[in-house]
């Protein structure tokens, strides 16, 4: 099929009655496709809200593929038909093609958004592949093309013993591209699976993820490569250079990176985790192969780099249990009876559902102190990441409730003062005091 025309011709075949014919029947079948397209999104109605929010997506996309499948169809029978009494159809045809890639374009593009979700960045790359497309075709038709590629292939240079040339490069860089979202295609379809799987553990499934996508990606770039006729041995130079620069400049990166699998594959610490490092205690809410995201009680998320994780000593509240046991120091004074004391702490305990019936709560004497006698009460919970503050100020209001209740004094420092030697001090009006001693003996 000969698509090629110049722009004198279409100069002078624009306002004949064939180009005439050939634009209507454009106009008529893209109006047509878009009326089917329309009717087509007003008849699908989701049962529910379920319905709509499961299916949606997959909804939205077949009907995108409506409007360009159905005026390809409608303009290539019509084309058929004008064929056949003689009328040439070459814009026709040109149109049936532009209207074929943008199908494509946005199948590749549900293919993106099926494995990706659905980021901000394939919409902008939907926008500008269909343009590149568009215009690189456009540049065909016209005959300009050939002479662009001509102009590519006069600029070369060299990349070791390498002789390239500009078109070579640009082909190159289509097919890395073309590869790489396949493979990223590939490797998203891969982790939904992975990552579905109930039998394998969390922290597995994010290392397998994670190496699938890097192996794919790895992949890709070796098999587009040779297509273009780059020979990967030309790399070589600057892979070693990229080899040193990751050796000596990028030391911390590079270790934060290993750290992250080593996270992951030996498991010691998962998503929901309480941890404690650097001063720093809550939630791990993410693990990348880079960085930890731990969130903090108070709703503040600290990005930890995964190398600090490993090198540096970390507590881990939930490691092979989540439950975790709570102290509170109490002080009650000299003379409390300490059974009905104990009893209160106790008690307090079983007013709050989130202390655990089992390990039961107790309550102990620490010690004697220089006030007062040392209590202290031990209780479990399983849920440490929702805070412990509210629960401790519940359980002190109820001791303390508790304690004017039944009189039990909490006792407060207090100190005895004793003079020593014979000195005798007498207070005069006014609340002066005056010692009665002898002056001392200036004579000697």
């Amino acid at each position: 099929m000969d698509l090629v025309l110049s722009l004198p011709e279409l100069e002078r075949n624009l306002f004949k009655p064939a180009m005439l014919i050939e634009l209507g029947v454009i106009a008529l079948g893209l109006i047509a496709a878009g009326l089917i397209a329309w009717r087509a999104r007003r008849r699908y109605r989701p049962a529910d809200e379920n319905t709509a929010q499961e299916q949606s997506f997959a909804h939205s996309s077949v009907q995108r593929l409506i409007f360009p499948l159905s005026g390809a169809a409608l303009l290539l029978a019509t084309r058929g038909v004008l064929r056949l009494m003689g009328v040439n159809t070459h814009v026709i045809a040109a149109v049936c093609i532009l209207l074929l890639a943008l199908a494509g374009i946005r199948m590749a593009v549900f293919a993106l958004r099926r494995a990706f979700g659905n980021p901000a960045w394939v919409a902008g790359f939907e926008q500008i592949f269909a343009l590149t497309i568009w215009t690189v075709f456009a540049l065909h038709v016209l005959g300009i093309l050939p002479e662009l590629i001509d102009w590519a292939e006069s600029i070369k240079f060299s990349i070791g013993k390498q002789k390239l040339d500009l078109w070579v490069l640009l082909q190159g860089a289509l097919w890395v591209m073309v590869t790489l979202l396949a493979a990223m295609w590939l490797a998203g379809l891969l982790e939904n699976r992975i990552m579905a799987s109930g039998q394998l553990d969390f922290s597995l499934r994010i290392v397998l993820s994670r190496l699938v996508k890097t192996l794919l990606v790895f992949l890709a770039v070796l098999i587009a490569l040779p297509i273009v006729g780059i020979d990967l041995t030309a790399l070589s130079v600057f892979g070693g250079a990229l080899g040193v620069g990751l050796g000596f400049g990028m030391q911390k990166i590079a270790a934060s990176y290993v750290s992250g699998f080593i996270i992951l594959l030996d498991r010691s610490i998962r998503i929901g985790n309480i941890v404690s490092i650097a001063g720093d205690r809550g939630q791990v809410t993410r693990i990348t192969t880079r960085y930890t995201v731990l969130r903090k009680l108070t709703g503040v998320e600290v990005i930890v780099p995964n190398e600090t994780l490993v090198s540096s000593v970390l507590v881990n509240e939930s490691y092979t249990d989540q439950r975790v046991r709570l102290a509170m120091p109490f002080q009650v004074a000299y003379g409390t009876d300490l059974d009905v004391a104990l009893k209160v702490l106790v008690d307090a305990t079983r007013q709050q559902p989130r202390v655990l019936a089992e390990p039961a709560a107790g309550g102990l004497v620490d010690g004697f102190g220089d006030n007062g006698i040392n209590l202290e009460l031990g209780f479990w919970i399983a849920d440490p990441h929702e805070g412990t503050a509210v629960l401790r100020s519940e359980i002190n209001l109820y001791v303390w409730r508790e304690f004017q209740r039944l009189g039990i004094q909490i006792p407060f420092p207090q100190r005895e003062v004793r003079m020593l030697g014979t000195t005798d001090i007498a207070l005069q009006p006014g609340g002066m005091a005056a010692s009665t001693a002898p002056p001392p003996d200036k004579t000697a």
